[in-house]
């Protein structure tokens, strides 16, 4: 196995070279246009990966070895667990790229910048997730009752979103913001794409762009709380829940960009989360019974509680007094710096002088 996720991370890691050393070297505002076809590129690749499932599991490759399938002959249950457990995740992104969206709007985030700072978010997110999957499926190999837990869990999610209302964002109480904040000073406004630089007095400051990025890693470890317990619910293979997880992970920044500037528009596509957390709560619970659902009825429901949730969203469109979140426009360089007054960042436009210390 260690070969397969060996080459597998290798595949990632050229992808990713490939985004920010050549087709993204130089910054630039990422238009809806590109991120369309960036969109496409991923999800095409995340499908074609399917078939690259289904026969290493089929014929045996890499010495394969699961205890959830049969050995050699059974490609065809690992690949519809991985296009099941693919469509959960990306799915569950949806609700991640709203917040995003908030998290750019709050510190007034230049467009410019955006496409590198979720470029490091993500790969940090990826990091963090093969982390929680490692200990996830170990909890569950040692005690197998952990998926009643992970069933709750997912339950009290779609509770809580039910119930949470409008998308409220608070990151000043964001205790790595707070740690960050302690032992580093941040500058008042934006140096291009940079996460540090230097004070008059030599000093190694933090910019408003690192805050962003520390937020938005925070913000995925949280919704990583609800989306690993949930593809546990599909497959309990370590490998397939791996893989599903990255490609819904790497296609979430281009899906960002096609559509921060209209995601509100969907409004309905949150109560479609719910119904999805609660079908997946309620399989978790029911996994040692005859009454769980399987694979296939899972696939179906979850693309039918999305499209219904689309549907419905152009059926019935919001009312005019929730206008969709809007990007940044490019030239905004001042920064809402936490703990400050939220006008102060005017006073430093981004290609005025020196750097220089928030004091809040």
């Amino acid at each position: 196995m260690l070969p397969l996720y060996a080459g597998f991370t290798l595949l990632i890691l050229f992808f990713l070279a490939l985004d920010l050393g050549v087709f993204n070297r130089k910054a630039h505002v990422i238009s809806t246009k590109e991120a369309l076809r960036w969109t496409v590129l991923w999800v095409s690749t995340s499908l074609v990966f399917t078939v690259v499932v289904y026969l290493i599991y089929q014929n045996g490759w890499f010495n394969i070895q699961s205890p959830l399938y049969d050995g050699i002959g059974d490609g065809r249950r690992a690949a519809i667990d991985y296009l099941t457990g693919y469509i959960l995740e990306y799915s569950l992104s949806l609700d991640n790229v709203f917040v995003i969206a908030l998290i750019f709007g709050y510190f007034n985030v230049p467009e410019i910048s955006q496409h590198r700072t979720l470029f490091w978010g993500i790969l940090g997110a990826l990091i963090f997730r093969g982390l929680m999957i490692a200990v996830g499926a170990t909890l569950i190999h040692r005690f197998e009752w952990i998926m009643y837990v992970f069933g709750a869990l997912l339950l009290f999610s779609a509770y809580k979103m039910m119930k949470s209302g409008s998308e409220k964002l608070d990151p000043e109480h964001n205790p790595l913001v707070r740690l960050a904040r302690k032992h580093f000073p941040v500058t008042s406004y934006y140096e291009g794409s940079r996460f540090f630089t230097h004070l008059e007095d030599g000093r190694l400051a933090m910019t408003p762009l690192f805050l962003v990025l520390l937020v938005i890693e925070t913000t995925d470890v949280m919704f990583a709380v609800d989306s690993i317990p949930a593809i546990f619910s599909i497959t309990k293979d370590p490998f397939i829940v791996f893989t599903s997880n990255v490609f819904a992970i790497l296609g979430l920044r281009s899906l960002y960009f096609v559509l921060a500037g209209a995601i509100r528009r969907f409004h309905h596509i949150k109560t479609a989360l719910i119904f999805i957390l609660v079908y997946i709560g309620l399989k978790m619970m029911l996994f040692q019974t005859p009454f769980k659902p399987s694979t296939e009825m899972s696939l179906f429901v979850i693309v039918a509680l999305l499209t219904t949730g689309v549907v419905a969203s152009v059926v019935r469109p919001p009312k005019p007094e929730e206008p969709p979140v809007e990007l940044v426009h490019e030239g905004h360089h001042e920064a809402t710096v936490l703990g400050s007054d939220p006008g102060a960042g005017a006073e430093h436009p981004a290609s005025a002088g020196p750097p220089t210390e928030d004091k809040g």
